[in-house]
């Protein structure tokens, strides 16, 4: 029969293990506590500073909104990871192999999703540098249309017959792009062809009524008339003008209609393209 511990083994025994207990608490609480501080304090500061980012970028009025709101973001899931790491820390995790550990973990989500980082960070480029804005009509990537959304991944287009085009941000900013807002005014050229039998110069003057008779044509630059090309079939007379951005097609199609319905008026032809044939006889 097994002898039984005599139960003063017993009292010592449970007393040596609460008296471990108590030091090993005493010695883990103050760093339990210094890290629950640290968290609580940092995620705080993350948050404020997050704030204060994003108001002080919108209130440049230089940073676009979206832009603005992805690089607070980025700042804030970033100030979050510092916290983190340091709360452990102080719990005495290994953060060295941590931050390692994350870092091969980011390097293998970015080879991943290396496309679609690439069409983020166009995104950021072109919310940053402003090639173009929300209302403007561009050509782009090989399509034209008004610019309705700038995203971080896509813009989103509507053609002059509005269909809607989604455009990936990297095609764009790897293209060139042409943007015909991007000025407040733009020339209009017009070439007008005439019968080698016809005035020049009548036929100049009548273009010139025309045009100063429109008054949304600009006098500065100056309008320009000129005979600039001896066709096949006619004398080709080209006149530049400048108008606002936003009345380039109405004054082009205004112009156009009236100096064809003067030139008939004043018996001025705008001839056919002819060619001749010459025959010969055999012998």
């Amino acid at each position: 029969m097994q002898a039984s511990i005599p139960q003063s083994a017993d009292i010592d025994f449970a007393v040596e293990l609460a008296q471990g207990m108590v030091e090993k608490a005493s010695a883990f609480l103050p760093s339990a506590a210094g890290a629950l501080i640290v968290l609580i304090i940092g995620l705080w500061l993350a948050g404020w500073i997050k704030k204060i980012a994003i108001r002080a970028m919108n209130k440049t009025g230089k940073v676009d909104v979206t832009l603005a709101g992805f690089l607070s973001s980025l700042i804030h899931y970033g100030l979050i990871a510092l916290v983190l790491i340091t709360t452990l820390g102080i719990f005495g995790v290994p953060t060295t192999s941590f931050a390692a550990l994350i870092g091969a973990a980011g390097l293998a989500i970015g080879l991943a999703l290396q496309g679609t980082l690439g069409h983020v960070a166009s995104g950021v480029m072109m919310l940053g540098f402003r090639p173009f804005a929300v209302g403007d009509f561009v050509e782009a990537a090989g399509v034209a249309g008004t610019v309705k959304t700038i995203g971080l991944f896509t813009t989103e287009l509507a053609t002059p017959d509005n269909k809607m085009v989604i455009i990936p941000n990297g095609k764009i900013f790897d293209d060139v792009i042409t943007n015909y807002a991007g000025y407040t005014t733009r020339r209009v050229d017009f070439v007008f062809g005439v019968s080698y039998n016809d005035d020049l110069d009548k036929a100049m003057d009548l273009i010139r009524t025309e045009v100063d008779g429109e008054a949304r044509v600009k006098q500065t630059p100056a309008p320009v008339i000129a005979v600039d090309n001896l066709g096949d079939s006619s004398v080709d007379i080209v006149c530049r003008i400048w108008v606002e951005g936003g009345d380039y097609f109405p004054v082009k199609w205004a112009l156009t209609k009236a100096i064809k319905e003067r030139f008939d008026a004043a018996g001025v032809s705008i001839p056919y393209p002819t060619r001749s044939i010459y025959t010969e006889n055999a012998a």
